[in-house]
């Protein structure tokens, strides 16, 4: 008897020992499956320095596969901090043609050329993502050129499709995620959308630049989560004072950008669950603390509310 259970517990610890590393790779790929947000950069502007937030930037892994939201300058370096190869990206999204959302979207798909992209990428985004693409690669035409020839590379050029788009509703689905748009209202630019990405076990949704915006709230509406960009009043004229354009820059900002209360507003209308709170103006001023941003949120807005940080994951 003692013999036998001596076989029957070695049995067992043997499938116990086999059994581990399975359950590792099945954990590994449940999450691979998981859609996840990682916010890259969380600061709105196009300033750049500082020890702080960076420029705007947004990433969502969908079933592995890496999806990017605005390329604000640094995106390539906070890609690679986020541990995502930059040749892995295969998907842009860009809300509007302001610097801090496009400064780096050519960069970034030439830095996944760089580490040995080979395969197609695809960019989504308003009237002008089309033409901005080929006039990065003219300027980049003879580097281009002289690392295909030295170094045996692919023709970025042939890898690279941007799609323009200039009205609501899908721009993109596959078997992963549909993506949809709405038009926000971030003047003087006509052409500033949101986008929904709408996955197997989530709906995110991501606001651009935007003052409140009814179009929003119907993009919104029902989401597990709502990435939204902030302005603290207060804090603006902080920020004013240090500039000679205070009195234009100030139009500009308050006419295009949201502040809290009316971020709470927009999220109550809508029902989402949570609000992950991004695109800080001024994103570069350490005294605001997460409450000041939050408070006015919460005046109208009953669900878990996310202060966002740079390569924070929600």
């Amino acid at each position: 008897m003692k013999r036998r259970e001596f076989l029957v517990g070695a049995a067992i610890s043997a499938t116990a020992a086999w059994a581990a590393p399975l359950r590792a790779v099945l954990a590994q790929d449940a999450v691979k499956r998981k859609t996840r947000l990682i916010l890259l950069g969380t600061k709105g502007g196009p300033r750049v320095g500082g020890e702080g937030r960076k420029n705007p930037s947004t990433l969502l892994l969908i079933n592995g596969v890496p999806y990017v939201v605005d390329c604000g300058y640094g995106t390539s370096q906070h890609l690679v901090r986020a541990g995502v190869p930059l040749n892995s990206v295969r998907n842009f999204f860009i809300t509007h043609h302001h610097s801090d959302h496009n400064l780096e979207y050519g960069s970034v798909i030439y830095n996944g050329w760089a580490t040995g992209l080979r395969t197609r990428v695809d960019a989504w985004g308003p009237p002008g993502l089309e033409k901005m693409t080929r006039a990065f690669f003219d300027y980049m035409q003879f580097d281009i050129d002289t690392r295909m020839d030295d170094e045996g590379r692919p023709d970025l050029r042939k890898l690279v499709f941007a799609h323009d788009f200039d009205k609501p509703g899908v721009v993109m689905q596959n078997e992963d995620v549909k993506v949809t748009a709405a038009r926000v209202r971030h003047p003087p630019i006509e052409h500033a959308y949101a986008f929904r990405f709408d996955t197997a076990d989530r709906s995110i949704v991501i606001s651009g630049d935007t003052n409140y915006s009814p179009e929003l709230i119907e993009l919104a509406r029902d989401a597990d989560v709502l990435v939204h960009e902030i302005l603290y009043m207060p804090g603006l004229e902080k920020l004013l004072s240090r500039v000679p354009n205070a009195a234009k820059l100030k139009e500009h900002i308050v006419a295009s950008h949201t502040v809290p209360e009316d971020v709470g507003r927009v999220a109550a209308a809508a029902g989402v669950k949570t609000v992950v709170l991004t695109h800080f103006v001024p994103g570069d001023d350490p005294s605001i603390t997460d409450e000041q941003w939050a408070e006015g949120v919460r005046k109208h807005f009953g669900g878990r509310i996310v202060v966002g940080k740079d390569l924070m994951e929600i």
